[in-house]
């Protein structure tokens, strides 16, 4: 996931995988052992995610001015 990721399209599927994978984290998670190191690491994920959509939101932005 290292390769720059610049039209509307590429950051569309960049953030729909981001997603799934965040969904195939918690579908593994065992209620009975969690503990809050992993809930934390939910919680950064979550937070990586949003700060990606914020990015690209800006620069969708910018695209239709």
């Amino acid at each position: 996931m290292g390769n720059a990721v610049n039209d509307k399209d590429s950051q569309l599927s960049y953030l729909k995988n981001r997603f799934n994978m965040f969904m195939e984290v918690i579908d593994a998670i065992d209620p009975e052992s969690t503990d809050i190191e992993d809930i934390d690491r939910l919680i950064s994920m979550l937070d990586d995610l949003e700060l990606k959509y914020e990015r690209f939101k800006k620069d969708w932005e910018e695209e239709d001015k």
